[in-house]
Parts: structure tokens; sequence; C-alpha cells
């Protein structure tokens, strides 16, 4: 999510793995008196841990770990002369695959992802293509290297993306690599989707809880040295209990919509809107997700982590729109069509992004997606004058 952020280096973490929790306990709500009002937010605070965060963070973990699986049998093969398209073409489904959970995830990237720096470690955008080009020559030439010494503008996401997919000649269709990768090359993709897999899982590890995710996943944080014994979605579904840091439901649900908020703007007015609006070259180049063609992808899927969150990502889900509907149906309605609209004037963007930034369906976007913005808001002072 966050804009490429250049860092000499990036700390390694300590572990601090804590006891957590049961599957059985880790979602239920304190039992202490509560209002209405707090009783409906307290059960969509406990629905939107289950159904939506935790879900979504599982898939994306178990996306990322068989992508760094795929990338290490890449590698394999390729030392072996037996390196086929297929095989290249299967690892980038499985990038593809978690790339999307994790767009359905920018809703909520307040608590760990920012706390930890994990989105700007897997998310900075657009790639330091120089840097890498540099790296890769000093590594043909011997030098070592660890992704924990890398910039951020070298990790994540964009790398992988970079080094398993292409554009064609006139930048028009996403094509996998050719298997004509170099030993560097190869070593490079293993070593940074590795360290994206170890992120991924860490993410979801900080919501669930080290000792409720699975046992492969633990090996994964033990290797790679990482833990930090959170379990945040306890945190949040335990409001006002000892032990979190949320005093009421009512700050929960506005750290909820307030996540909703600052994806919607960044959408509407920096991903879009930068390069839509934005005069120069750097502006025209700031474009997430070139080398897939999957910009208007994470987009949509961007709008619909908002839904998710909203309105619930499942249909028994109590969520915020429940309790908004109750005290202003005219707004949830507001909200809901906000939402519906700015994913449709997201898809009729046309692909390749880059060469339709700058378009009417574009400008449009921004426009809609800004009103987005702007019911938003509603909602949220709705939370605090009802």
């Amino acid at each position: 999510m966050n804009k490429f952020i250049k860092l000499a280096a990036v700390a390694t973490m300590a572990v601090a793995v804590l006891p957590s929790c049961s599957d059985d306990d880790k979602t239920d709500a304190p039992d202490v008196p509560q209002s209405a009002k707090e009783a409906a937010l307290a059960k969509a605070t406990s629905d939107y841990v289950s159904n939506t965060v935790l879900p979504t963070y599982k898939s994306m973990a178990d996306a990322a770990i068989e992508m760094a699986d795929l990338c290490a049998v890449m590698k394999e093969k390729h030392a072996e002369g037996t390196l086929t398209s297929a095989d290249i073409a299967a690892a980038g489904n499985a990038w593809k695959e978690s790339r999307k959970y994790w767009e359905l995830s920018e809703a909520f990237l307040f608590g760990p992802a920012a706390n930890h720096n994990i989105d700007p470690h897997i998310d900075s955008w657009p790639l330091d293509k120089a840097a890498m080009d540099q790296l890769l020559g000093q590594i043909r030439n011997g030098a070592s290297w660890t992704a924990e010494n890398l910039g951020y503008g070298l990790l994540g996401f964009h790398s992988v993306e970079y080094m398993l997919y292409e554009l064609s000649a006139d930048e028009n269709t996403s094509l996998t690599h050719s298997a004509n990768y170099t030993d560097e090359e190869l070593e490079y993709l293993t070593g940074v989707a590795d360290d994206l897999r170890d992120q991924c899982v860490l993410l979801e590890a900080c919501w669930a809880g080290t000792d409720n995710v699975s046992a492969r996943k633990r090996e994964i944080l033990e290797d790679a040295e990482l833990g930090y014994g959170e379990e945040y979605g306890r945190e949040m579904v335990n409001a006002g209990a000892a032990g979190s840091r949320f005093k009421t439901f009512q700050e929960t649900a506005e750290e909820i919509i307030q996540g909703c908020i600052d994806i919607a703007d960044e959408v509407g007015n920096t991903k879009i809107g930068r390069p839509n609006k934005g005069s120069s070259l750097e502006d025209r180049n700031y474009i997430e997700s070139p080398y897939s063609l999957n910009s208007i992808e994470d987009f949509a899927d961007n709008i619909r982590s908002i839904r998710n969150s909203y309105i619930g990502s499942t249909a028994s889900s109590a969520s915020i729109s429940d309790y908004i509907k109750s005290v202003n149906p005219t707004l949830d309605t507001e909200l809901r069509t906000a939402i519906e609209d700015a994913i449709t004037a997201i898809n009729a963007i046309p692909e390749p992004f880059a060469k339709n930034a700058t378009g009417s369906e574009a400008t449009n976007a921004v426009e809609v997606v800004n009103d987005l913005v702007s019911a938003l808001e509603k909602v949220y002072q709705a939370l605090g004058n009802n």
C-alpha cells in the first residue's frame, strides 16, 4: 500500500512469542454490562475479526507459502536444466492469489501492519529497478546479501512480481518470464519470495496469535526469528477488558471505519489520482502492479476490502452496517451504494492502467472514489453521534 520508501536496512525483529489463548475463546467479548449500541458494535467487531480479518490473512499467508515453495522449485529445476514456462506460471498464479488477499486486507492496515512496518516491507512501490540491477551485478561478482539488508524498494510483492512477469513488446499483455533466468536472478527471487512469505505469516500471527496458526507457520516464524507475542484480534473483541488497548466498541468500530477511509483516500487520490492528475514523469510512473497488469484488480479489491469491513464477508455476519442501518438507514444505503459505484467505476478503466491512467474512465473513478470517502466520513461521525 505505502508509496516507495528507500531505506538502507531493515532491522531484524526480535523473538518475543508469548502464550495466547485457544481458538475456543479468542474472539469472546468481555462479560461486562453494555449499552445497546456497545452490544451491537461488540458483535460487529467479533464477526469482523473472525469472519473477515483472520480468514483473509490466513488465505494470504497460505498462498504466500505456496508461492515461495514454487519459486524454490524453479531454482531447483533451473539448476537441473528442466525449468519450464509452466513452472514459472504456477509460481505466478500463487503470487496473484496471495496478492489478491493482500489487496482485500488493505482496509485493515491499522494495528500490526502499521505498527511493525509490515505494510511498507511487503508493498512499497514502484520497484527500485536500478538498485535491483545493481544488486544482481554485485551478486554475480560474489557479494553476499540477505533480505534483511535490503531497502523496502527491493522487497515484497513487487520485487517478486517483476521476477515472475514481463510485459509484451507493446506493453499491452502481461507474460510470465521466459525460462532463461540467470543463477543470480533465481537466488534473488527465492530470497525475496521467502522474505515475503515470512512477513505474510507474521501478519496472520499478529492478529490470530502465534499459537493459533499452523505448525508450518510457527516453524517459519521460528526459523526467521520473527514474532511479537501479539493477538490484536483478541484485543479488539475484548474492548474494555484488561489487556486491550481499546476502551469501548465504539473505538473498535471507529478504527475499522478509519481504516476504510484511509484506503479509499489512497485509491482515489494516490493509486489512481497521482498518475491521473500528476504532471511529472515520476507521477506517470507511479503505477502499482504494472508488470502483471494487475493494477485495476488491485484497486477494485481495495474497495471490496471496504465492503467486507463495513457489511461483512458472510451473509450471517453482524456488521457496522447493521448498526448504522438501525440509527440512519439512509446513510447506510448511501455508503453501500457508494461502495458499489466505486467498484464499477474502477472496473471501467481499461488495462493496462499505465496507458489509460489519464483517460476519462480514470478521472471519473477518482471522483467516484472520493464520493466514497465522503460517505465513510459521515459514517465515522455517526458512530460518535448516536
